[in-house]
């Protein structure tokens, strides 16, 4: 793999001892998971309020108004959409780099780390993509063999390098800063993506990673020392392989300020923002200075929702550089209550014949479906969406395994909403219509590229999967009066619906474990009546269980399983086998979709719902849902009060 040289050659001047003070501004994105135009190729509409070439245009406004200014990216910005994952894959038409890089060339990114994501379609796949950019990348954390390698061994990417660059100073003269880069990625890498890491790269702890490399960085000659860390903001104590450690890693000393992501969150948080974006105020969390643990961070949403600006107030004295001064802020595409920023036209230029090879390739012809399928109460009641995907799953794994001892076990299978709003908003849903299908409309029920697992399961292990499904619920008190229904603090995706059975989930009951799977409160039992074929499952009863490898793997609230337990892992991805599926047979859901699980009756209990606007044209799905509709918020969800 070819790595771009950091830097260029700078002829260094001569140091001065006199009192110089110079502004250095950071821009940043993180998670933009391929969003790079206004187009949702799902829906097959242009109207989106975020992506990159509206970041583009904030871009350059920022840009205009300093003089030293750094761009960087966080990392997952590689998958998440057609043009990032269907494009740059052999068997399109599509000859160019990929075109996420294309554009982060196009804007002259300075820098960029790896998200978990960059790794989901193996690793020379991600080298080809990466040795195309103009930019280095850098991952600290990272380094090249199996679980077995000396943590000091060979890096898989520079784990850092130094960006030395002349800046003006406030009376307009030049001098040389020196940044050190550090990059890193959630040690949970080596489970979500076992199938393609395994025994060529191994993630390690990111910030016992970060303990060793900054001092490091300093020593090297880094005035200041920036971390991109694709890792959210766990305000839980700090443990050892934390996915979301930006507290801890704001917190070792040599670190002058740290980017960070993943979680799809905004930070700092200054004015009033949706409910399901905040942070608790906590210790160590401080929105009005836009610090974590006393250093300045930035977070700055997901899909190209914000552009992050943190400016440096530098000062030297004699050859040493120091921080004076911190302002950071998040710019939205799309502030509340105005129009999007516009996109950028030399961008949507540039990425116009990727845009148009997309296009070409989503809207390919591929099959029929029989009903409508979409994901709007996926949450609230058994899901026509969800229940193709299990169906496919079961007779994929059956055929298997036919023949073989497994294959004479009882077979389920989970699987879950993968659109379910959230955090990307009311337009985030599975909407596909009766009738012809495309490219886009299975891309849009299956949009990551997971392959089908097969595992043989116990009873016992099916009730703690449904337990831990059942996090993305609120506690709600008996008789309480429209209550939320969900945690904002889970992600709908989450939620595994295992066809093949049947339950009920107990809303009064609080949630077993949380979202990183640790048991929180061990006498709590949300799931019961808990039955197979109409008898009830033992703990002890055996079955074999169709799933994908991330959830196999400990994707998400759940457990990594034994490689004993795996008996069949596809060659093809899902959304593959659901292709080939769709060209001899309709797409339709199984008989008795509505029998799989539902809500423990709470008596004169009501709870809300947010989801896309468009549910209200479906009102069998309402009346099945018990939902009553109450009218759009501000964030453009419409609210159902749900009867339990």
């Amino acid at each position: 793999m070819t790595v771009p040289p950091p830097f260029p050659n700078i002829a260094i001047p001569a140091a001065s001892t006199k009192n110089v003070t110079a502004q250095v501004r950071l821009l940043c994105t993180t998670d933009l998971h391929a969003h790079l135009l206004p187009y949702d190729y799902f829906a097959d509409q242009d109207d989106r309020p975020h992506g990159l070439a509206r970041i583009a245009t904030l871009i350059r406004t920022a840009r205009a108004e300093a003089q030293n200014v750094f761009l960087f990216d966080n990392g997952d910005a590689l998958q998440g959409t057609p043009i990032g994952d269907m494009t740059p894959q052999d068997g399109s038409d599509w000859h160019g780099p990929h075109p996420v890089i294309s554009a982060m060339n196009h804007l002259r990114y300075d820098a960029a780390t790896l998200g978990n994501h960059e790794f989901n379609f193996g690793i020379d796949w991600l080298c080809r993509a990466i040795s195309e950019a103009k930019f280095p990348f850098t991952c600290a954390n990272v380094r090249k063999g199996g679980c077995t390698l000396d943590r000091d061994g060979n890096p898989f990417l520079p784990p850092y390098f130094l960006l030395k660059q002349q800046v003006l100073d406030d009376s307009g003269e030049r001098h040389l800063v020196t940044l050190g880069i550090i990059g890193l990625v959630p040690i949970q890498v080596n489970t979500w993506d076992r199938i393609h890491l395994q025994d060529r790269v191994q993630a390690h702890d990111m910030v016992e990673s970060a303990q060793r490399i900054v001092p490091q960085v300093r020593a090297e000659g880094a005035d200041i020392v920036i971390l991109l860390a694709h890792t959210g903001i766990d305000t839980d104590p700090a443990y050892p392989m934390m996915e979301n450690a930006a507290l801890p890693l704001a917190a070792l000393p040599g670190v002058d300020a740290i980017i960070t992501g993943h979680c799809h969150g905004i930070f700092p948080q200054r004015h009033a923002v949706p409910p399901h974006h905040q942070h608790p105020l906590v210790s160590g969390v401080d929105h009005a200075r836009g610090r974590l643990n006393g250093t300045p961070a930035l977070m700055a949403g997901a899909f190209g929702s914000h552009l992050g600006v943190m400016d440096l107030n530098l000062r030297r004295d004699g050859d040493t550089w120091a921080l004076t001064r911190v302002q950071s802020e998040l710019r939205p595409t799309a502030p509340q209550g105005r129009a999007p920023v516009p996109a950028d036209p030399t961008l949507m230029a540039q990425l116009a014949p990727a845009h148009q090879a997309t296009l070409r390739l989503t809207q390919r012809p591929i099959g029929h479906a029989t009903t409508r399928l979409h994901s709007y109460l996926a949450l609230a009641s058994p899901n026509k969406s969800v229940e193709v995907i299990n169906a496919l799953q079961q007779q994929c794994l059956a055929q298997a395994v036919a023949g073989t001892a497994d294959g004479e076990l009882p077979l389920v299978s989970a699987a879950c909403a993968v659109k379910t709003g959230g955090l990307g908003g009311p337009g985030n849903y599975t909407n596909v219509p009766a009738g012809p299908l495309c490219l886009r409309h299975a891309a849009d029920l299956y949009p990551f590229p997971n392959v089908l697992c097969g595992l043989r399961v116990t009873g016992a292990d099916l009730r703690d999967w449904l337990e831990r499904a059942a996090i993305c619920f609120a506690q709600v008190t008996p008789g309480a009066q429209d209550a939320p229904l969900l945690n904002p603090h889970i992600p709908g995706h989450d939620f595994d619906v295992i066809h093949g059975l049947s339950y009920v989930i107990d809303l009064s009951q609080p949630a077993r474990f949380d979202r990183a799977g640790r048991l929180v409160n061990p006498d709590a039992r949300r799931i019961s009546d808990l039955s197979h074929a109409g008898k009830p499952v033992r703990d002890n009863a055996r079955f074999l269980l169709a799933t994908n490898n991330y959830r196999a793997s400990g994707g998400g609230p759940y457990r990594t399983m034994p490689d004993s337990a795996v008996v069949y892992t596809s060659p093809k991805t899902m959304r593959d086998l659901l292709i080939s599926h769709l060209a001899t047979t309709p797409l339709e859901p199984p008989e008795n979709t509505d029998e799989t699980w539902r809500f423990a009756p709470l008596p004169g209990t009501t709870v809300i719902l947010e989801t896309a606007p468009d549910v209200v044209n479906d009102p069998s799905a309402l009346r099945a849902a018990r939902a009553t509709p109450l009218g759009q918020n501000s964030d453009g969800f419409i609210r159902l009060r749900i009867s339990l």
